[in-house]
């Protein structure tokens, strides 16, 4: 061959190749024929709108109390006389300001790294210890103020670790049934500690408060007069009394005298009996045939939760739940209302609120309420009945025009769309009988997706209104799907990082990011806890808050903080084998250049391979795994000293020595201190050499 045709062959020189990361996990397309910057495997990354992969956040406790990831720390210098020691309570003699030591630092300038500071250190002042002195402050506190990035890291870690220990499990036993959050608080049911009940606790500033369900008193015949909340019932036998909090009219009118339902209240004074109940000076309002009862919870339900305005005021946006074995019921944070169907078996298991109706499913029978009147389940008041021949899963509500409406039915192998506004033009037409949902996947991220057999599928919305179309998008991970489709748990979205994301019971999760209708990537997360149940929402102030609720009785927030809970997160994301000249044309690598981007202090480590990792290179195990990069090997290295305190890296360079026709890389890492950051691809330094005989 002569030489100018190798030259042409090798490409006369050195030559650089960029490509970005994207696409996400890719199990089934080879070597050959998978697109440039998807991965072949990975763990707790997730792929980025912004492009990239994007190491995720952790999660962390939750119970109203200050968050783990808010934490600061501060940093004392100090004249050490006595003895300081991590978990020390340190008090101020001067100042009385107190806080809680979280390092010790003895070499150089001796200095103390502490949070939970309550109050100002002056400056000299004795520092005491349980009432005796151990030391001098030399400086006052400096907020954040550790000397370099990694020991940023550490110190905010520690001082997250101090406002950890303060957050405890919701009382009780058992894994928690359900999460939900509202006008800012978040609300966790969970067996009590014997498992003979359910309760619900909410959130505070300190710590989680058990709900008072209150008492509840079925009436009947009405008298002209309303009652209304607010109002002081009596009975007019036994003189007992109570406030009315909500007045729950399930048949009739007040204005006819045929009302009757249930008055809802918190407590009572004496007892109430069969008799005749009065509003101050307005006697005979109400008929009741015994006492009140309290309103208790059986245990171990599966709680679903749909938020739903029927009243049109700012104020009446309110909680609609069912658990699967207790009644359906309304909340609003303080008032309980269990809501009576009329079903002998009254324990629905999903819910929606569409078209001003309230929706249950129980088992293979969907039921609705009156319009607007969630209370009511009366035919005469529109409420009616749809059989589904097969279990419902959930329901989804489809985009539609003005004047109608279309909502998703899902059972476990039916998919069937109900079209109209109410009972009086309801059509309920069969979309597809091999299109079912799994139970706890259905959401809306714009358009309906959820789980069925053949994967993760989408339902949009066709050309006009009125005709759909479903997607399966999951082919390109059928093999994580196909294990992982007997094991949901509960799944939720998050709107800041257009994502919908999956739980599973062996504690792995599926984030899909979504742009539009284009799947942006889909990763797998391996978590230390399981999600058992999940929920996502807006706060007040328009951010998004997403929970879940785990086996031990703790609700955590997602995407805060750098761990998982205190567990180090690790991760790894591995590209496939590429060829940056011909499949069948040696390279000899030189060097990587990685384009990464953060927000804090990180290290990592990288490895590579050459030409399928052929058995028949020279490989040294020892040296590939050493600490630092070492090029060595002839077909793996290692690197570990990426590091950053900037929103942005410089490009980082490695070392690639090799040469083959392909190379794979691979990042990887753990710690329970770093906070997210991105690798958004890697320009390869080669040179091409001859073709492979």
């Amino acid at each position: 061959m002569s030489s100018a045709v190798q030259n042409a062959l090798r490409g006369a020189g050195p030559k650089t190749q960029f490509f970005a990361f994207g696409g996400g996990l890719d199990q089934i397309s080879s070597p050959l024929q998978i697109k440039r910057g998807r991965v072949v495997d990975a763990q707790n990354f997730e792929a980025s709108l912004d492009g990239g992969y994007q190491r995720i956040k952790g999660y962390e406790r939750y119970d109203g109390q200050a968050k783990p990831s808010a934490a600061t720390y501060s940093i004392i210098n100090v004249t050490i006389t006595g003895t300081f020691a991590v978990g020390n309570t340190i008090t101020g003699v001067t100042s009385a300001a107190t806080a809680v030591v979280v390092a010790v630092v003895t070499t150089g300038t001796a200095y103390l790294a502490v949070t939970k500071v309550s109050g100002t250190f002056v400056n000299p002042e004795t520092l005491n210890v349980a009432g005796n002195p151990q030391g001098t402050t030399s400086s006052t506190a400096t907020v954040d103020g550790a000397s370099t990035a990694a020991l940023h890291a550490t110190y905010k870690n520690l001082a997250a670790d101090q406002y950890r220990t303060d957050i405890a499990a919701v009382p009780g036993s058992g894994a928690i049934l359900g999460v939900v959050h509202h006008n800012d608080v978040v609300y966790a049911a969970r067996n009590n500690a014997g498992g003979t009940a359910a309760a619900i606790y909410k959130s505070s500033s300190t710590g989680w408060t058990a709900v008072a369900l209150g008492r509840q008193l079925s009436f009947t015949s009405g008298g002209v007069t309303e009652i209304v909340e607010g109002n002081t019932i009596t009975g007019v036998i036994s003189a007992a009394t109570a406030v009315i909090t909500r007045v729950v009219l399930t048949s009739g009118t007040w204005a006819a005298g045929t009302a009757a339902g249930k008055f809802i209240f918190a407590s009572q004074t004496g007892t109430f009996q069969a008799e005749n109940l009065d509003v101050g000076a307005t006697l005979n309002l109400a008929t009741i045939a015994s006492d009140s009862t309290a309103i208790t919870l059986s245990p171990s339900g599966r709680f679903v939760f749909v938020k739903h305005n029927f009243g049109g005021a700012a104020n009446t946006k309110r909680i609609y739940g069912c658990d699967g074995v207790n009644k359906g019921f309304e909340f609003d944070g303080t008032i309980f209302v269990p809501i009576d169907t009329g079903m002998t078996t009254d324990t629905p298991t999903h819910i929606i609120a569409h078209k001003k109706h309230l929706f249950f499913s129980f088992v293979g029978s969907v039921q609705h309420s009156g319009v607007g009147t969630p209370y009511v389940w009366s035919v005469l008041s529109g409420a009616t009945e749809l059989a589904m021949g097969d279990t419902v899963t959930g329901f989804a509500i489809q985009p539609g025009s003005a004047d109608g409406g279309a909502l998703a039915i899902f059972t476990r192998n039916r998919l069937s769309i109900l079209y109209g506004s109410s009972s009086s033009d309801w059509q309920l037409v069969p979309y597809r009988e091999e299109i079912g949902a799994f139970a706890h996947t259905i959401q809306d991220v714009g358009y309906p997706m959820f789980f069925d057999d053949r994967g993760i599928t989408n339902l949009l919305t066709a050309q006009e209104y009125g005709n759909f179309a479903h997607n399966a998008i999951t082919n390109q991970i059928r093999t994580f799907a196909n294990d992982h489709r007997t094991l949901i748990l509960s799944s939720c979205i998050s709107r800041d990082k257009s994502q919908y994301r999956v739980f599973f019971s062996d504690n792995y999760a599926l984030y899909i990011t979504l742009l539009g209708q284009k799947i942006i990537g889909m990763m797998p997360q391996l978590f230390v806890d399981p999600a058992r149940c999940a929920f996502s929402g807006e706060l007040t102030d328009g951010s998004e808050m997403a929970i879940f609720g785990s086996d031990a009785g703790f609700v955590y927030e997602l995407d805060k903080g750098t761990s998982f809970d205190g567990d180090a997160i690790e991760y790894f994301f591995e590209l496939p084998f590429h060829f940056p000249t011909a499949p069948r044309q040696r390279n000899r690598y030189r060097t990587g250049v990685f384009e990464i981007t953060g927000n804090s202090y990180a290290t990592f480590n990288f490895s590579f391979h050459l030409g399928y990792n052929d058995g028949d290179a020279d490989v040294d195990a020892t040296q590939s795994m050493a600490s630092s990069f070492v090029a060595g090997s002839w077909d793996t290295g290692v690197w570990d000293t990426g590091f950053w305190d900037g929103r942005t890296l410089i490009p980082s360079e490695v070392d690639l020595s090799g040469t083959s026709e392909n190379i794979a890389l691979r990042v990887n890492g753990s710690s329970d201190e770093y906070d997210s950051f991105n690798f958004h691809g890697v320009i390869l330094h080669f040179t091409p050499r001859r073709m492979m005989r």
